[in-house]
C-alpha cells in the first residue's frame, strides 16, 4: 500500500512540476521570481489555515453521514485522522480515490467498505452543488448572471435526480454484468456491492439529509475561494471577492470533470486565465497567485494525508500489515467504480 501511495504520488508531483514549470517559464522565470519576492508571506500561511478549516468542516459532514448511517463507536480522533488520510489520493481524478478512508476505517475498526463508500460518493455531490452556488453568486457580477444561476440551478436538480432515482441505481447494477469480457466478470462481482451503496446512498441524499452538508460545503469552498482573495492581496492585487470565489469554484469544477489528477493543467490554467482576463490581474501575478493557491490548496491537503496516515499507523500497527498488495487491489478496485 505504501509503495503504490508512493508511485501515484511521485507520478502526480513530476506531472504537477512540468505543468508549473511550463506556466513559469511561458510568463517568464524573471518576472515570478520578482513578484514572489515582494510577496507578503503571511498570505499564504492564512489560506492555509483556511483551507484546513475547510477541511474541518467537511470532517463535520463525514460526521454527519456516519450518524446517518448508524456507524457508531468510532473514536472522534480516529474519525478524523481517517478522514484526513483520504487526502493523500487528493490527486486522483475526481478525487475517487478519497475512497481509500473507507478501507482505512475497515482496516482500524472493522466496518466493511461498501458501508461508507457511499459517504465518499455523497461528499462529492454536496461538494459540487456547494461549488455551482459559489459559481451562481459570482456570475451575478457578470452581465446574464441570471442565466448562470438559472443554468446551475437545473444541472444542481438534474444530479439529484440522477443521484436519488432507483431506477437510475438499478439499471447500472444490471447492466455491470452485462460489460463485455473482463469487465463483465468483475462487474458480476461488484454488482451486490453497488446495489447496496445506491441503497445507502438514496438514504443519505434523501433531501432532508441534504441541506446541512450543502451549507457546509458551501462555506467550506468559499474559504478557500477566500484564501485565494487573501493571496491577490499579498500581491497587491485587490480583485472583489465574489469575484474570486467564482474564479475558484469554477476553476475547481472543471478540474474535477475532467479526468486528470488533481485537476492538474485544467484547474490551474483557467484559474490563471480567469485572473488574468476577467480581474484584470497583471499575468505574472495571475501565475504567481495560481501557484500559491494551488500549494495552499491541493498539496497541503495531500501533505495532510500523510501526516494523519503516519498517526494513524502508529495508533493502529494493522495498518503496517504485510497485506499491502490485496488492499492496494481494494482501493484499485473502488477507485474504478
Amino acid at each position: 500500500m505504501q509503495n503504490n501511495l508512493g508511485r501515484r504520488l511521485v507520478g502526480a508531483m513530476l506531472f504537477g512540476v512540468v505543468v508549473y514549470g511550463v506556466l513559469v517559464f511561458y510568463r517568464g522565470t524573471e518576472k515570478i521570481s520578482a513578484e514572489l519576492a515582494t510577496f507578503a508571506w503571511s498570505s499564504f500561511a492564512i489560506a492555509c489555515g483556511l483551507s484546513f478549516i475547510n477541511y474541518i468542516l467537511r470532517f463535520l459532514k463525514w460526521e454527519y453521514y456516519l450518524a446517518i448511517l448508524e456507524i457508531r463507536g468510532v473514536p472522534k480522533l480516529t474519525s478524523f485522522l481517517t478522514f484526513l488520510s483520504g487526502f493523500v489520493l487528493t490527486v486522483t481524478p475526481g478525487k475517487v480515490g478519497e475512497v481509500f478512508k473507507s478501507l482505512i476505517l475497515q482496516e482500524v475498526r472493522g466496518i466493511p467498505v461498501e458501508r461508507t463508500a457511499s459517504i465518499v460518493v455523497a461528499e462529492r455531490v454536496t461538494d459540487l452543488i456547494g461549488v455551482i452556488v459559489l459559481i451562481a453568486v459570482g456570475s451575478s457580477r457578470f452581465p446574464g448572471g441570471v442565466v448562470w444561476m438559472s443554468a446551475g440551478l437545473i444541472f444542481v436538480l438534474a444530479i439529484l435526480v440522477l443521484v436519488g432515482s432507483p431506477a437510475v441505481g438499478n439499471w447500472v447494477v444490471a447492466t455491470l454484468p452485462k460489460l463485455p469480457g473482463p469487465l463483465g466478470r468483475f462487474g458480476a462481482r461488484v454488482a451486490a456491492k453497488m446495489a447496496e451503496v445506491f441503497d445507502r446512498l438514496r438514504t443519505i441524499t434523501a433531501p432532508r439529509h441534504l441541506v446541512w452538508p450543502t451549507l457546509l460545503s458551501v462555506v467550506g469552498w468559499g474559504l478557500e475561494g477566500v484564501g485565494l482573495w487573501i493571496i491577490l492581496g499579498g500581491f497587491g492585487e485587490h480583485t472583489s471577492l465574489p469575484l474570486t470565489g467564482f474564479f475558484y469554484a469554477t476553476a475547481t469544477l472543471a478540474g474535477a470533470l475532467i479526468p486528470v489528477p488533481g485537476g492538474l493543467g485544467v484547474t490551474d490554467k483557467l484559474l490563471e486565465e480567469q485572473m488574468a482576463r476577467l480581474g484584470s490581474v497583471p499575468a505574472a501575478k495571475a501565475t504567481s497567485a495560481m501557484l500559491l493557491a494551488r500549494f495552499a490548496t491541493l498539496w497541503f491537503a495531500v501533505i495532510v494525508g500523510f501526516i494523519a496516515l503516519a498517526i494513524l499507523r502508529a495508533m493502529y500497527p494493522s495498518l503496517r500489515a504485510t497485506n499491502a498488495p490485496s488492499q492496494r487491489e481494494d482501493v484499485d478496485k473502488q477507485s474504478a467504480t
